[in-house]
């Protein structure tokens, strides 16, 4: 069997910014983004033939990043009507019959690299299937194959190799690379005159910031502006080990404990979905269940 793990979060974004007419509930209220999210998760179930599914989802935007760097991203400025389906938006995909892990203190990627974790040594789980395209996730792709990123837009599956190829490192240095060249989604800026190109080269032959050598006399590769760019990690290497925490996957989230079987989606629960469905003024999306529960 495979599971797959979902990026809530980053769906119900990708729902809400769509192409597409606005929806509103009968108290007018926006829900584009959770009409979207049921139909993009229906689909899985349906069309990509999806049996063991896991959602984790931001219950809030803010978590433990934001007491260690001030910086980092918040819902300052975030649009209402996206922010005010969050919890609806969980609502739907448990009506849906799948399982939620609603994440507050930490974030939902933290979420998805905890399941990761828990799931793809277990009896009888081919392959974890991490379906968000975020940059930080790269680090949970295992060399075995055993946990694999999939960008559901792209339709690009993204292996250890994958990862190479897109951002010149190893799935191991993905926490240095983006503490060297910054991540503006989460607010951090990285270290002046590091880019995409210096970091792959430098974290191929020195995986890790440790082991980067700080006198630039000592590197053993060529790379432009390496006396710049040693002086510029020296300079800042507090800020690049703060980088690298903040994009460093907390893997032991104490996530509701549920068993590979307990992921196997049995159908959605129809007396919920169809409140939920009458909630939004959608009661056609009843109809595009292919399976219930009950």
């Amino acid at each position: 069997m495979q599971v797959h793990l979902l990026d809530a979060t980053y769906e119900l974004f990708r729902s809400h910014f769509a192409p597409r007419p606005q929806s509103l509930d009968p108290s007018g209220h926006p829900i584009n983004a959770t009409v979207g999210i049921i139909e993009s998760t229906l689909y899985l179930l349906r069309e990509e033939g999806v049996t063991h599914l896991g959602c984790a989802a931001d219950h809030v935007i803010e978590s433990w990043r934001n007491e260690r760097y001030a910086g980092y991203k918040t819902s300052f400025g975030m649009d209402p009507a996206l922010l005010g389906q969050f919890t609806l938006a969980e609502d739907a995909l448990r009506a849906l019959g799948v399982v939620v892990w609603p994440l507050i203190e930490w974030e939902a990627d933290d979420g998805l690299g905890t399941a990761a974790v828990r799931y793809a040594d277990e009896p009888g789980v081919e392959r974890v299937v991490i379906m968000t395209p975020d940059k930080d996730m790269g680090q949970c792709v295992r060399e075995d194959g055993k946990v694999v990123q999939y960008d559901r837009r792209q339709r690009l599956l993204i292996d250890a190799d994958g990862v190479r190829k897109k951002f010149g490192v190893s799935p191991e240095s993905i926490p240095d690379f983006l503490a060297l060249v910054g991540d503006s989604a989460d607010g951090f800026p990285g270290i002046p005159g590091w880019g995409k190109v210096s970091a792959g080269v430098v974290l191929t032959r020195y995986s890790h910031l440790e082991q980067i050598p700080e006198n630039v006399r000592d590197w053993d590769i060529n790379v432009r502006g390496a006396g710049a760019l040693a002086t510029a990690l020296r300079e800042h290497h507090a800020d690049a080990l703060l980088f690298r925490e903040l994009a460093t996957l907390v893997v032991d989230v104490p996530l509701v404990s549920e068993s590979v079987d307990e992921l196997r989606w049995r159908g959605a629960h129809r007396a919920d979905f169809t409140a939920i469905a009458e909630r939004l003024g959608k009661p056609e999306l009843v109809g595009r269940v292919h399976k219930w529960a009950d």
